[in-house]
C-alpha cells in the first residue's frame, strides 16, 4: 500500500533536504522514504519555486487557462464520440442525410 504524505511534510523534508545538514540517506532512513521519492520531491521543489514569487493574478490566469484547455480537450472527445455514433446509426439505419 502506497503512503501519502502531506504538502506540508513533503515541504518540511525538502528543506532539511536542502539545508544539506543531514546526508539524504540520514533523513531517508529517518524518516521511512526511499531516496529516490526524496530526489524526486527536491527536484519538483526547485522546479516550482519560481511560482511562490508569481502575482495571485499570473497564478490564477494560469490555472484557469489549464482548465479551459482541459474543458476544450473534454469536449471535442465528446464530439468525435458523438459524429462517430452518428455515421453508425446512419449506416445502420439506411438514412442517408447528407
Amino acid at each position: 500500500m502506497r503512503k501519502h504524505y502531506t504538502a506540508a511534510f513533503k515541504a518540511q523534508v525538502v528543506l532539511e533536504l536542502l539545508k544539506e545538514e543531514k546526508t539524504v540517506s540520514q533523513i531517508s532512513s529517518e524518516y521511512g522514504i526511499h531516496f529516490t521519492v526524496l530526489h524526486k520531491w527536491k527536484k519538483t521543489a526547485l522546479e516550482n519555486l519560481a511560482s511562490v514569487f508569481e502575482d495571485e493574478e499570473k497564478k490564477s490566469t494560469t490555472v484557469l487557462k489549464k482548465q479551459h484547455e482541459q474543458e476544450v480537450n473534454e469536449l471535442y472527445s465528446k464530439i468525435g464520440k458523438l459524429s462517430t455514433q452518428l455515421e453508425w446509426l446512419k449506416k445502420k439505419s439506411g438514412i442517408d442525410v447528407e
